[in-house]
């Protein structure tokens, strides 16, 4: 049988042009994927020294970012020497950036209260003032109302006053560049600090085997 060369090119260019079809369909597909990601969402925790609170989220899966920084005052500015002097009425807080499809809202309430002292007054551990409040701030209905009733949860839970508040969520004011990934930057000091602290050991008493991040997490699959 003689070689036809136009046959040759022209199955050539079918399957060419086959793969040219398929690809639109291709591109779709995966564009459609994309647009069924969710956009990752902020949610905004105080927890006494910002330090610690970066370290405790960062260890959740689906977080994506953490910053240290300022909210929750009354003044339109706000620099660490400002706060801790009392003068913004600002608290030290954790900016947590995460994903909804791997960790949900709920899920980082429970990784928040298993990380503070939730009977203290103005103060984490031992650090002491108004800037080290623990404090939600809720940034819609939705998360006011999940964040109440972790809060009714918890006054059931402990049958006593729960001093952490949930405040309306105003603008969040970065913290200075040294104060970011401390505990990683600095972790000699940090660690230091964190022991002479106490905060582990009252962590432990407060929540027992649910104390931090893995306590909450493990708590949570349960």
């Amino acid at each position: 049988m003689a070689h036809n060369p136009h046959a040759a090119t022209r199955f050539a260019f079918l399957a060419t042009h086959r793969w040219f079809r398929a690809l639109p369909l291709a591109l779709a597909i995966g564009a459609s994927a994309d647009a069924l990601a969710a956009d990752p969402k902020d949610a905004v925790f105080a927890g006494g020294c910002f330090w610690c609170m970066e370290e405790a989220f960062d260890k959740v899966p689906g977080v994506l970012e953490t910053t240290s920084g300022y909210s929750g005052g009354t003044a339109d500015t706000a620099t660490y020497s400002q706060v801790s002097a009392g003068r913004t009425e600002h608290a030290e807080v954790v900016q947590v950036e995460y994903d909804p499809d791997e960790v949900s809202y709920e899920q980082l309430l429970n990784v928040f209260w298993r990380n503070i002292d939730p009977f203290a007054v103005d103060r984490q551990f031992c650090d002491v003032g108004t800037s080290y409040r623990s404090a939600i701030f809720p940034m819609n209905e939705e998360e006011r109302v999940l964040a109440k009733d972790s809060l009714d949860e918890m006054q059931a839970r402990f049958e006593r006053d729960i001093a952490t508040q949930i405040e309306a969520f105003k603008a969040f004011y970065p913290a200075e560049d040294y104060h970011q990934n401390y505990y990683k930057t600095n972790s000699l000091r940090y660690h230091f600090y964190k022991s002479a602290c106490g905060r582990v050991d009252r962590l432990e008493q407060v929540w027992g085997d649910e104390a931090g991040t893995q306590g909450a997490l493990s708590a949570s699959a349960q």
